[in-house]
């Protein structure tokens, strides 16, 4: 008796299925940790190290002295300019965009959600580039959150139905499946028509409303071809726009950045650009004339900001979650944020509490109530962030602020800042 034996066959590798049961794939992400590798727009030029027991090391480290002497690196500069309409600084330069942008994620694209894409988006609407954007890899990622969330709500639903036919509330067969899972469409559909019925006019039969509102078109004899030119450029009608915390960073704090005024002619210091923004932090803008206050909010936001920044996180604006700033640990196109930081003043000082009128004007000013709190930390428990109430001890006026001669330094030093973070209290979660 012969005994035939199977040929036996490697193992096939099982396909990846995609999350939420979607059938196509995504497209392939950029190499933001290369693209991103720089965290802020400055160049360093790091030198050789020093070995005790090798001479040949303080070879190495005098020829990189040498070398930098000779022809010494240039360093990043961009320019930008002021704009009073908006009170903001505008960047055109598309250089300047992305070394801003690719180096420490300073500014917004005035036509995109957040990096400057709206030219990449406006090559693909029109068929000249394959590659998506952000804004599409979004959309996307809501398509198949939507899909996964009906064909979870279909499942629940016959779940529901068999639950039901086996306690004997639903006859059995597919037809009951088919009415609870229809049940929501059927009335819908229902309303819909009752409320077209009941638009229509009653004096007029509905086949001849459809009759009169049918148009004739005429089409001409001969067809025009019609002449598209691929080779046209499109011109990039975006600019990055950088609120006045990062203007003010680059120009006082790295030195990297050269603002003009609003005429583009004449380059800003960093002392004049402090007063031009602290004036218009206020709506409408301040007078040049008047004496700045300490707890403006331009100062206010800027030491929080300075703080944060030299701590290494990437502050970006929170008024999408109704808070002040944003604290990413690398960047938006890593990871989402992770505080959520509110900036509150705080006038611990004497100076705040010496007369009937000042205390008056902290308290005018200190005007958050506990509603306000819980619906905050209520948000942002909500998104997954931390909330953080970032508290600035704000200084008595100084003489040298009338004057407008104080050394930025010396002003900076004389805040403090004060960070308390929240979390809510949920009782079926937090036993301990």
């Amino acid at each position: 008796m012969a005994s035939s034996t199977p040929e036996l066959k490697p193992a096939q590798p099982e396909k990846a299925v995609p999350r939420n049961g979607a059938a196509k794939g995504r497209p392939r992400r950029p190499n933001y940790k290369h693209i991103h590798r720089f965290p802020l727009p400055i160049t360093i030029h790091p030198l050789p190290p020093l070995i005790p027991h090798n001479p040949l090391s303080l070879l190495s480290i005098a020829l990189s002295y040498l070398t930098f002497y000779i022809s010494p690196p240039h360093p990043i500069t961009c320019s930008a300019y002021f704009d009073a309409f908006t009170s903001s600084i505008q960047v055109t330069d598309p250089k300047t965009i992305r070394v801003l942008w690719e180096m420490g994620f300073f500014g917004k694209g005035s036509l995109s959600r957040s990096e400057p894409s709206w030219l990449e988006r406006e090559k693909k609407r029109r068929g000249l580039i394959g590659q998506s954007t952000s804004e599409e890899a979004t959309g996307m990622r809501r398509v198949e959150r939507r899909e996964f969330k009906l064909e979870r709500a279909r499942r629940e639903k016959e779940a529901i139905a068999e639950q039901l036919r086996v306690e004997g509330k639903l006859p059995d067969g597919p037809a009951s499946d088919k009415s609870v899972l229809a049940l929501d469409d059927e009335a819908t559909s229902e309303k819909k028509t009752a409320e077209c019925s009941a638009s229509a006019p009653n004096d007029e039969p509905a086949g001849k409303t459809v009759t009169s509102r049918i148009k004739s078109v005429r089409f001409s004899p001969t067809v025009g071809v019609a002449d598209i030119n691929d080779n046209v450029e499109v011109e990039d009608e975006e600019h990055l726009q950088l609120s006045s915390e990062d203007a003010f960073f680059l120009s006082y704090g790295l030195g990297v950045l050269e603002v003009y005024d609003d005429t583009r002619s004449t380059i800003l210091q960093p002392q004049s650009l402090l007063a031009l923004l602290r004036q218009h932090s206020y709506f409408p803008p301040r007078d040049p004339s008047a004496v700045p206050e300490p707890d403006d909010r331009f100062m206010i936001s800027y030491v929080a900001y300075h703080h944060f920044r030299s701590l290494g996180w990437v502050v970006r604006s929170g008024v999408k979650f109704g808070v002040d700033l944003l604290l990413y640990n690398k960047g938006p196109v890593f990871s989402h944020a992770e505080f959520a930081v509110n900036l509150l003043p705080s006038y611990s000082h004497p100076y705040w509490k010496e007369t009937e009128e000042r205390r008056k004007y902290v308290a005018a000013k200190l005007n958050h109530t506990w509603w306000w709190l819980h619906c905050v930390n209520r948000v942002q428990a909500q998104v997954k962030k931390s909330f953080v109430m970032c508290f600035v001890e704000i200084p008595p006026p100084s003489a040298d602020d009338k004057s407008g001669e104080q050394d930025i330094g010396e002003l900076l030093k004389s805040y403090q800042v004060r960070e308390l973070a929240i979390k809510r209290w949920v009782p079926n979660r937090s036993r301990d």
